[in-house]
């Protein structure tokens, strides 16, 4: 079982080729060995407010459906809507299947507006995923992405939790990402991104451990099995990190 567990589906505000698109991407997916997609369906405009995240995941819902065993959705929400981003957590795990929750920018990972999110996923046995990144330069569009460090920092708060740090590849000082990342033991790395450093799986592996790695693309498919492919990793390793710790993962929900 290969599972990528960074993936998107097509935003459809204003898009009226996202169904061709989502048929791309399975049709991607089926080309390249991949079995099921852990997908998002962010909004397009951010900072997310709860009517534009809500309609995005009824609709990552209905493409679920759609695509029957082969898209495992998160929910997507805005963590500062307080007790609306958490009962749409709850609603769309507990009554829709969804098997985790996304986060993106709205707020560094440390900041304690994101604890409450943090503890109902923990009550419900679903990971968070968190889109991240260590810049050496600003993002006007992103003024609040957080990095490795910001990761930890609440990894080592919630140990029990399960907290996966986005796309190690996805631009940024990876070398410094993973080494952020070596004392919070509870945190996992994506590979996703499309960069595809030699040596960055491998320093992954050595620095964390391959049960701290969870194979992605993050769009970036053939960047995402290529480089797991050109990895010099024990194949034990490699099974692990392309669909084992995911469904670890999923198992703590019986998933």
């Amino acid at each position: 079982m290969v599972i990528d567990a960074h993936a998107h589906l097509a935003a459809r505000w204003g898009n009226a080729g996202w169904e061709e698109q989502d048929r791309r991407f399975i049709d991607a997916a089926d080309r390249l060995g991949i079995d099921q997609l852990a997908c998002s369906l962010l909004t397009s405009r951010r900072p997310a407010v709860p009517e534009d995240f809500i309609q995005g995941n009824r609709w990552a819902k209905e493409a679920t459906d759609q695509y029957p065993g082969r898209i495992l959705p998160y929910c997507y929400v805005n963590s500062g809507y307080g007790q609306v981003a958490l009962d749409e957590i709850r609603y769309c795990v507990e009554e829709l299947g969804f098997i985790g929750v996304k986060l993106y920018n709205e707020y560094f990972f440390n900041e304690p507006v994101i604890w409450p999110v943090v503890e109902l996923c923990i009550e419900l046995g679903v990971p968070v995923l968190e889109h991240a990144g260590h810049m050496h330069f600003y993002f006007e569009s992103q003024p609040r992405i957080s990095d490795g460090a910001m990761v930890a920092e609440t990894a080592r708060r919630y140990p029990e939790a399960m907290i996966i740090c986005g796309h190690i590849g996805g631009g940024g000082d990876w070398e410094w990402t993973i080494k952020a990342l070596r004392d919070a033991p509870s945190a996992y790395l994506d590979t996703s991104g499309s960069v595809v450093d030699e040596g960055m799986i491998e320093m992954a592996v050595e620095v964390l451990g391959a049960d701290r790695l969870l194979f992605a693309c993050d769009m970036s498919m053939t960047a995402g099995i290529g480089k797991m492919q050109a990895a010099q990793i024990s194949d034990e390793d490699r099974r692990k990190i392309m669909g084992g710790n995911m469904q670890h993962i999923l198992s703590r929900r019986g998933k």
